[in-house]
């Protein structure tokens, strides 16, 4: 009753602040609860009694109808209640809407239960001072008594074991079963059980225990008796007790969230298990988010296979698909120029907004592509070039603005409701935009570079494999040349071994230069020497031809 009146009142303090800072109460009601929790029950709370349990749920205005997020109101609510001195567990969660997990949700495991429980306290502590954080929880509650025996001296002695006294306790409190007998279809079992009225306060001070030689003893003069709070039930994966800390993150600064997150991974978990000997691995909405990316590369890079398949397959070529998706990484730069502009984070969504954005920006190249190569079979590629950018130019902007006109409004949408899809919606509008301007130059650049980089593998094809068999080893010999000098000067620097001596006797001047240096001009000067004797012999085999 007492925690519950300082939460009343700390919740009505922070209401009146904020009703004299802003104008308006953002409480619309305050509904206090007693025998429970509010959503989930806490660690422990199942086994409870009703009377130490309590909860006060706080509904907020519309969050369109204030200036300051839920997150801030929990922040000031955390920092105004004082907790009674007897509180074992206070919790402050913020009910949101979006992917299920905690923000904050990490598992230590590798130790006893009391050192995870250390563990997961120092975490807590940790944490507490970042206002941003709040609803820090952890799975593991002090809540039992238990009583540990230990063995004392005058025991040991009469041959007492702490396993034949626990498990003689343990008869004596629970009982034994005695024997068993079928009763019709079914059994019946015939227990022996001390009268409850022997179960007293005092049951350990009075109780005796049989000796080997058979004498009865006081169980008082064979163990010691500690009394210390305990865990009913202790949690357990693949065998390895496992505690976990939760908590939830405020997203209104997403660098302050960042740097909290970094140093959580970095600097926190990396002391706490350097001192206490635990292992940890994060979970909750981390670990979805890794497990969301590693699905999304997989299925972008499918996506990008299978558009690449259907552009060879339409195009009958293996190369002018290169050219049409070029311009992905390119749209790329225009959705984080985007980002950047509207102040939003890189998200989950924005990745959603990529894969889509990669279907569409594709269309516009495909157009440009197809109508060139329809005009070069009528002329040289370079006027098809710039005829078929003319003659494209409409349908390829009117195919970007209607779509980038129809998400503006979600764009520009100011409601709280919509804020998580402001992602998508950048990536897509400011990704298409910037891509339709770079449609319309890189790709008829990247037909050029294609066509004058096919004349230069031509004309390597036609010295390979020309009708004059003379001047096939040409270039084959002046390549092999290149590859001796280069194995004889950069390669050596290269794996650390220095320049060769022999180059320095040979010329001395090199001496005075840095190693890499006098390898890079030798290298030069080799490769220029073999190039000019390769032209020469091909000039005179060409007049002998």
């Amino acid at each position: 009753l007492a925690m519950m009146a300082e939460l009343q009142r700390a919740a009505e303090a922070v209401g009146a602040r904020y009703a004299a800072e802003y104008g308006t109460d953002p409480v619309t009601y305050a509904l206090a609860e007693m025998g429970g929790n509010a959503g989930r029950g806490l660690a422990g709370a199942e086994i409870k009694d009703p009377d130490l349990l309590g909860a006060i749920s706080l509904e907020l205005i519309d969050a369109d109808a204030r200036p300051y997020s839920s997150f801030d109101f929990v922040r000031a609510l955390q920092d105004e209640v004082r907790p009674h001195p007897k509180v074992e567990s206070l919790s402050f969660r913020s009910w949101r809407a979006g992917p299920g997990g905690d923000a904050l949700d990490v598992q230590f495991f590798g130790a006893e239960a009391r050192v995870l429980k250390a563990a997961a306290e120092r975490l807590k502590a940790e944490l507490a001072r970042f206002g941003e954080v709040s609803a820090l929880e952890d799975s593991l509650a002090y809540d039992k008594e238990e009583a540990v025996l230990d063995l004392t001296a005058q025991g040991a002695a009469l041959g007492f074991t702490i396993e034949d006294l626990g498990r003689v306790l343990r008869h004596r409190i629970n009982g034994i079963e005695a024997a068993t007998y079928p009763e019709g279809p079914r059994s019946a079992a015939i227990r022996v059980e001390l009268p409850e009225a022997e179960l007293t306060a005092d049951f350990l001070d009075r109780m005796q225990v049989r000796s080997p030689e058979g004498v009865y003893l006081p169980l008082a003069d064979l163990v010691t008796v500690e009394r210390r709070t305990g865990f009913s039930s202790v949690r357990r994966e693949n065998g390895l007790r496992v505690v976990t800390v939760t908590g939830d993150l405020s997203e209104d600064d997403p660098a302050r969230a960042a740097e909290i997150s970094t140093r959580l991974k970095d600097a926190i978990l990396p002391g706490i298990e350097r001192d206490l000997g635990v292992s940890w691995r994060l979970g909750g909405l981390s670990e979805q988010e890794k497990d969301f990316l590693a699905d999304a590369r997989l299925g972008f890079g499918l996506c990008l296979v299978g558009i690449y398949l259907i552009l060879a397959w339409i195009f009958s070529s293996w190369t002018r698909p290169v050219v049409v998706m070029a311009i992905i990484p390119f749209g790329l730069v225009g959705a984080i120029w985007g980002h950047a502009q509207w102040d939003v984070p890189l998200s989950m969504f924005t990745v959603v907004g990529l894969i889509g954005m990669t279907g569409i920006i594709i269309n516009d190249s495909i157009v440009l592509v197809s109508t060139v190569d329809e005009y070069a079979d009528r002329r040289g590629l370079v006027p098809a070039i710039v005829d078929a950018t003319a003659d494209r130019l409409r349908p390829v902007v009117l195919t970007t603005l209607t779509t980038v006109l129809g998400l503006a409004p979600l764009l520009f949408e100011t409601s709280q409701q919509a804020q998580f899809l402001k992602p998508t919606v950048i990536t897509l509008v400011y990704g298409l935009g910037f891509g339709v301007g770079l449609v319309l130059l890189v790709v008829p650049s990247l037909l050029a570079m294609q066509q004058d980089l096919g004349r230069q593998v031509g004309a390597l094809r036609r010295a390979l494999g020309g009708r004059g068999r003379r001047a096939m080893p040409v270039p084959a010999r002046a390549a092999f040349g290149m590859a001796g000098v280069f194995s004889g000067t950069l390669l050596p620097e290269l794996l650390g071994g220095g320049l060769p001596g022999i180059w320095l006797a040979l010329v001395p001047p090199l001496a005075a230069l840095p190693a890499p240096l006098a390898a890079f001009i030798l290298f030069v000067c080799g490769s220029a020497l073999i190039l000019a004797l390769a032209i020469a012999v091909a000039l005179v085999e060409g007049r002998k031809s």
